[in-house]
């Protein structure tokens, strides 16, 4: 008694079917598949984009902290599964490497960046258009989609994610290029934005934001403004509520506290003062910076390398040497009329974030041009800025005592003693903007009793410990699925590996900020500190995210003689409370500077413009104001209005969501399970812990390792994140290719009519309703079903009954697959039972038809009042104005009555008459706008038309004589 070909056939089909857009199991594979816990928030995010096959698209709003990465995560690779590539990620240029590790490291889903370099190296192979990818997720930034516009619109997309949307906010302001660009190139395409702010300085921004998604939501900006640019009225609120419910979904903290554990933040401060030699390169490298004239910096460059070169004088004497260096070089080449140096690529080899950085600040530079020619005068004034910068490098170059890296010690001493305090592990994860500064530190702490124990991180990781580690991690973990082949992803994997189980300290550039899980890490020190918050909150990310089991300490090294670093500190902690607390900066705040760089720009212009004390508090000031005045009281009213449900409401439906795909992952996996020990019976030795190792490879034509192999699965005590992975183990799920070839295997075996026994008394399985058929015998058909119409529906048709004729509830007929069962002699039901599987047959795929109609209806039903909706806004709009134009007539006619000089009744009446052609224009328009609605109508009714008429496919999996006892 045991599995059979029967049993592994359903189980296959039912293992890869596809589910109706509301099913709670739709996502189930996707979560099996991926290494993510199961959050009922983000199941409930992730069906909401998907609840309706004719949306465009959602806005999931969810405050910060909960994972809307994982809810585009689980949509991206339901997607995926169900052959749908045709996928893009817009995201803000330094999130694009973060998606691009979480897709792959989470959702198992490989994905390409696109940005100049890629895409020019694409339409060098062939791709005219780098954006048509048939196996990678693209990512790329918004200022990268703007740029490529026509490409985008080009490919057809199937969803595209966009991360950050509040920067697309102002669409509605024509001024707003990049905004505009993106949703035009992206019009007909499904979109999901998300955003823990849609709301945050004016209603307008939620009305430009659903205009990206769907222009037929609301009507024009001007009736838009109409109807709730005032919102006095709480009827109002309840209307506007009502119409963006369908397409926002927002979950807060509060409400999911009892599914996730957060830690909290602690601030250290470590304050140090430059010696006089530090201070004097630094005054004379910021004089140098505030000429109004530098032939080193290029016009269409100077704001980007200004600050680039204030960073890495920040940061230590050593990453400021480098840069003077290069900027000598490029002189003396100008000079000598061999000019080779290319600035940006010397920048970028220390400040590994230039590309990025420049790419954020390309839309507000001049694009003015550097000559070519240079006058006598300009050479002679080259000629003393070389001097001048041969200077600053000699000082740079003999200052050997670098105050900051003194305090580095005693700051890692207070860290560590924390640590202890909080039975963290003693691990330290060293932050610096500076490749150089990062060598310079390693020096230090290899020479001050960490030897052996620091392991760098950059861009690159091209230096001879971080190639040892790596070549040692893949001899280790040759032939496991740990292995991607991608050297780039392998050698982070390798360095962090490493970090995690050998290592103490981790001195990392910003690479490190993106795309990596260091969670087992609770210390950060910020040796150099960021301006940009985003990337702050970034940075502590890496460690302070969830599954994070300690609080976490973040050291901030703050330079106390320099007055402008002070008051950035300020800022930083106080206004944006990146340093303490569970959450770091709260949604209001990030959402009020919009976007990071704006931020970075305002510190940058202060201390370029900024010579003295008074001045720098005088612009910190002005900033701080600013910033308090982005946060409108009235606005938060709105916004919780608007987008926030009542909590216990959301409570109950997330207790249910969790318990429901619960059930229905648990039981996706066991059955997962039991098919892969079916097939691989004589193929591997399995344990009882969901784990296998194989002794041969099924399928010698594929490439497929050894093993071990592990279901990670979870339960309501222990989640994924929580259990231990053996470090040689691969993951087995149901995307993994072992188990797709297994599936397909199992769904084409042979599974002729034949007679099969199930053994009730001998099965640990208790079902009740089974006990009565004990000893009794009958037929059974199970048919796969599959419609076609708004979207793809998978399903099992099964008829059973006995040989007295009693048919048998179908969905019952599936507890017979959880027990053991034996094969028998072949079989031939005759006409009477063929009959009889025809009927029952046909009474399941009605109801499933009728039930498929009625979804289908309720969607044409939805789609229909909003187009209605939109119709009526659009009247308004057309018939305030034609309102407006006919109080003005009356009135200017009563004045004209009025008036005594004849020159003036007829200068009165030429103006009443150009306004009544423009009123009577308008009343025109009103009527080309109706005709224009009903076009619209009729466009949408013919679309749905063509999709609703159903197709049907079945297939008979099997037929048996069944015998239970």
């Amino acid at each position: 008694m045991s599995f059979t070909p029967y049993h592994a056939k359903y189980f296959s089909f039912d293992l890869t079917r596809q589910l109706p857009a509301n099913d709670l199991g739709k996502f189930t594979a996707s979560l099996q598949d991926a290494q993510v816990d199961l959050n009922p928030h983000q199941i409930d995010a992730a069906l909401f984009a998907f609840q309706s096959p004719l949306s465009k698209g959602a806005i999931l709003a969810d405050e910060v902290g909960l994972g809307k990465t994982i809810e585009a995560g689980i949509i991206l690779s339901q997607q995926w599964a169900e052959r749908k590539r045709k996928l893009l990620i817009i995201a803000p240029a330094n999130l694009r490497k973060q998606w691009n590790q979480e897709m792959m490291d989470k959702f198992y889903l490989p994905s390409v960046i696109l940005e100049s370099k890629s895409f020019n190296e694409e339409i060098k192979k062939g791709n005219l258009n780098p954006f048509n990818q048939n196996e990678n997720i693209v990512i790329c930034s918004f200022q990268f989609a703007k740029s490529k516009a026509p490409y985008l619109e080009q490919t057809k997309w199937d969803l595209v994610i966009v991360d950050e949307a509040h920067r697309l906010r102002n669409v509605y302001k024509p001024s707003n290029k990049t905004s505009n660009a993106i949703k035009e190139a992206l019009f007909p395409y499904k979109k999901v934005l998300l955003t823990a702010t849609p709301l945050q300085n004016s209603i307008l921004e939620l009305y430009g934001l659903v205009s990206i998604i769907d222009d037929y939501v609301f009507g024009d900006l001007k009736s838009f403004k109409s109807q709730y640019g005032r919102m006095v009225d709480d009827g109002y609120f309840q209307e506007l509520k009502n119409r963006i419910q369908p397409i926002c979904h927002r979950t807060l903290r509060r409400q999911v506290l009892e599914y996730i554990n957060y830690t909290e933040r602690i601030a250290i401060r470590e304050e140090f003062e430059p010696n006089p030699d530090e201070y004097r390169l630094y005054d004379l490298v910021s004089e140098y910076l505030q000429r109004p004239k530098l032939y080193a910096l290029p016009n269409s460059q100077r704001q980007l390398m200004t600050l680039i070169l204030r960073k890495l004088l920040a940061s230590s004497s050593y990453a400021i040497y480098g840069t003077l260096d290069a900027l000598v070089k490029k002189l003396e080449g100008i000079v000598l009329k061999h000019n080779n140096v290319n600035l940006i690529e010397e920048l970028d080899f220390d400040y590994e974030t230039t590309d990025e950085l420049a790419e954020e600040w390309d839309e507000d530079e001049e694009n003015d041009f550097e000559e070519d020619t240079y006058s006598e005068e300009d050479i002679e004034n080259m000629l003393e800025e070389i001097a001048d910068l041969k200077e600053f490098r000699q000082l740079a170059k003999s200052i050997r005592k670098n105050s900051k890296a003194d305090h580095l010690l005693n700051a890692l001493s207070k860290g560590f003693t924390e640590l202890e305090k909080l039975g963290a592990n003693k691990k330290a994860l060293i932050f610096t903007e500076s490749r150089r500064t990062q060598e310079f530190l390693h020096n230090i702490l290899e020479a001050q009793g960490y030897k052996g124990k620091v392991v760098l991180f950059n861009g690159t990781n091209t230096d001879t410990k971080s190639k040892e580690i790596y070549k040692k991690w893949l001899q280790e973990n040759k032939g496991t699925d740990k292995v991607t082949g991608s050297p780039t992803a392998d050698k982070r994997a390798a360095l962090v590996e490493y970090f995690k189980n050998e290592g103490t300290i981790m001195i990392a550039t910003e690479a490190a900020a993106e795309g990596i899980n260091l969670q087992f890490c609770s210390l950060i020190v910020n040796f150099d500190l960021p301006w940009n918050p985003q990337r702050i909150e970034q940075r502590i990310g890496r460690c302070h995210r969830y599954g994070q089991k300690h609080d976490v300490v973040v050291i901030n090294f703050i330079n106390i003689k320099n007055a402008a670093d002070v008051r950035v500190y300020e800022l930083l902690d106080e206004k944006f409370q990146l340093f303490t607390g569970v959450f770091g900066a709260s949604d209001e705040v990030l959402g009020a500077i919009g976007n990071g760089m704006d931020f970075e720009k305002r510190i940058a212009q202060i201390y370029q413009e900024c010579r003295t004390p008074d001045e720098i508090k005088s612009a910190f000031d002005t900033l701080q104001e600013e910033l308090k005045s982005q946060i409108d009281e009235r606005i938060q009213t709105v916004k919780t209005t608007l987008l926030e449900n009542f909590d216990e409401e959301v409570r109950e439906k997330l207790k249910y969501n969790l318990s429901e795909t619960r059930k229905h992952l648990s039981r996706f996996e066991d059955n997962l399970w039991k098919v892969t020990q079916y097939y691989l019976k004589d193929y591997a030795n399995f344990t009882t812990d969901y784990s296998f190792t194989l002794t041969a490879n099924p399928f010698p034509k594929e490439l497929i390792h050894a093993g071990p192999y592990m279901i990670l699965k979870s339960d309501d005590n222990k989640r994924k994140s929580d259990i231990e992975i053996p470090e040689d183990t691969n993951i087995y799920r149901i995307g993994h290719k072992l188990a797709q070839k297994i599936l397909t295997e199992c769904k084409n075996g042979d599974t002729s009519s034949r007679e099969i026994t199930f053994d009730y008394t001998n099965t640990n399985t208790k079902i009740a309703f089974l006990e009565k058929y004990i000893g009794q015998s009958g037929w059974l058909q199970v048919k796969s079903f599959s419609i076609k119409s708004f979207e793809d529906e998978d399903y099992l048709l099964l008829a059973w009954f006995t040989d007295d004729g009693e048919i048998i509830e179908s969905e019952m007929g599936t507890r017979l697959f959880s027990l053991n069962a034996e094969v028998g002699a072949e079989v031939s039901p005759d006409d009477d039972i063929t009959g009889t599987f025809s009927e029952a047959i046909h009474k399941e795929k009605t109801a499933i038809i009728g039930l498929n109609a009625e979804r289908n209806r309720d969607f044409f039903d939805t789609e229909i009042d909003k187009l209605d909706q939109w119709a009526d806004d659009m009247k308004i709009s057309l018939e305030k104005e034609i309102k407006d134009l006919d109080a003005e007539i009356k009135l200017r006619k009563s004045e004209a009555k009025k008036t005594l000089k004849l020159e003036l009744k007829v200068q009165a009446q030429r103006e009443i008459k150009d306004m009544e052609k423009k009123r009577n224009e308008k009343r025109q328009n009103l009527f080309e706008a109706q005709d224009e609605i009903d076009n619209r109508k009729e466009i949408l009714l013919t679309d749905i038309e063509s999709r609703l008429k159903q197709s049907t496919e079945e297939k008979e999996l099997f037929t048996i004589k069944w015998n239970l006892i």
